[in-house]
């Protein structure tokens, strides 16, 4: 059905180089005709229910979250309602990634720092919603903006043209791309779940490496660790503390990230894109500002100090990077003085076993985090140092099929991902006429948000909460 989809008959010029030709029927209206800021402020402690944006969603942020903020705070804030949509306008100079626009499904209050907006007569929310999508995700929003760091007011845009299809074909568009962006999303998700199973085979061949060694008929001696049982004979065990030193990262944050420089490795990447080793850091900071950061060296164990998922907390990689490099905050850095082979620190370090004994040691409710003074009591098996290099080597060659397998479905999903946002662009300006194949559509029930939604990569952006106290 996708493929079928034809151009309009007539097209226009829209006014935008970003936006194109719009189709000749449509209405094109300023910004201000389209979309009028938000005005009801929280007097009177009015809303209870504070909101947050994060991966591109306006969210209810628990009441752990509000880190700081007192009942009277947010008398500042701002009420907004389902179908209103907000906009995080700080600081476009700097932060080009994150997704700045969401739409509230929920009653509630969000901090003033960002713009909320509310849809005129004629606009249906949903579409108006998807335009401005479409402006963050094709980045043409980073064109306006004023100030040191390129903050956004509505009277920046105010002006901008908005191309408004009559209502019922707004209501078409927004059909077909529920149903469009829903099949794309399933397959992600399908991805997703056979990655899982990949990893979770991963990890049980890691785990019994690491634990038991290569041979089965090796003798075995009592750990004196329950969730480790019996060990091969010839191996000790021990905790951190006696292998090395612990200590915590200390550095900017993601402004501070330039496309050339000194390597630098932030806490999220070690989430998302490294497994059990860094071969070469992701991000580079200046020279200047790498030296406000902490340098690591190869073979520190790098662990993600914070988190939201219990299982995860401490995420760790080795660095095998040859060269300089530095870390940003919320990382542990552990630095062994003992004689210890690098990838075979890697995968120990990153097991089952390793994952369970950093589950118990967090601390906090919905963000978890993990000290140095916790992570000394982790334990690992030590075999002879020529044995964890043979089990290393071993667990590369045996690990290749299922990471050549996990990347490939990684390029595919960012793929179905580069696909949809092409798709959603497409149709929200009038590239591709939706009508025909919207009437035709099924009734299917609409996909549930979930937590894998989020984009890899993606962090919890900040409420700038701060601002409004």
């Amino acid at each position: 059905m996708i493929a079928d989809l034809k151009p309009y008959a007539k097209y226009k010029e829209s006014g935008l180089p970003w936006l194109g030709q719009v189709p000749g029927h449509w209405e094109t209206r300023p910004a201000f005709g389209a979309f009028m800021p938000n005005r009801e402020r929280n007097f009177c402690m009015k809303e209870k229910t504070v909101l947050s944006l994060s991966y591109g969603r306006i969210v209810i942020k628990p009441p752990e979250k509000l880190h700081g903020l007192v009942p009277e705070s947010f008398e500042t804030y701002q009420i907004v309602n389902p179908g209103d949509i907000v906009i995080r306008t700080t600081d476009l100079q700097n932060d080009h990634t994150s997704l700045r626009i969401g739409m509230v499904r929920n009653r509630g209050i969000i901090t003033s720092a960002y713009l909320a907006l509310k849809l005129k007569a004629g606009v249906i929310p949903e579409f108006g919603f998807q335009f401005l999508n479409v402006w963050d995700t094709s980045k043409a929003i980073y064109e306006y903006g004023s100030g040191l760091r390129q903050n956004l007011d509505f009277s920046h845009f105010k002006r901008m043209p908005v191309p408004v299809p009559p209502p019922d074909e707004q209501a078409a568009i927004v059909r077909f791309l529920d149903w469009a962006t829903g099949k794309l999303e399933r397959a992600i998700r399908a991805k997703r779940k056979v990655i899982a199973l990949l990893n979770e085979q991963k990890q049980a061949i890691i785990h019994r490496a690491v634990t038991r060694g290569l041979g089965s008929s090796v003798p075995l001696k009592p750990s004196s660790i329950p969730w480790l049982g019996d060990i091969p004979q010839h191996w000790d065990v021990r905790q951190l503390r006696h292998m090395g030193r612990l200590h915590k990262g200390v550095g900017g944050s993601k402004e501070d990230a330039t496309p050339e420089g000194v390597p630098c490795v932030r806490y999220g990447e070690l989430y998302f894109h490294y497994r059990h080793f860094i071969l070469q850091p992701r991000g580079f900071v200046s020279a200047d500002k790498a030296a406000t950061y902490t340098p690591i060296r190869f073979g520190d164990v790098l662990f993600a100090a914070s988190g939201e998922r219990v299982e995860e907390i401490g995420k760790s990689a080795v660095n095998l990077y040859g060269e300089a490099a530095v870390c940003g905050g919320d990382i542990v850095i552990f630095r062994p003085t003992v004689a210890v082979h690098a990838a075979f620190l890697g995968y120990a370090l990153d097991s089952y076993g390793a994952a369970h004994q950093k589950a118990t040691m967090c601390r906090g409710t919905t963000i978890k985090h993990i000290y140095p003074d916790e992570l000394r009591s982790l334990w690992t098996c030590l075999p002879p140092v020529s044995e964890q290099e043979k089990i290393a080597a071993t667990l590369d060659s045996e690990l290749l099929g299922c990471n050549t397998a996990v990347s490939r479905l990684e390029r595919e999903i960012e793929l179905l991902r580069e696909y949809r946002t092409r798709l959603v662009a497409d149709v929200v300006t009038g590239k591709l006429d939706v009508r025909e194949a919207a009437a035709r559509l099924p009734d299917e029930a609409p996909l549930e948000s979930t937590e894998d939604d989020t984009e890899p990569g993606d962090e919890p952006e900040a409420d700038n909460d701060e601002a409004t106290i």
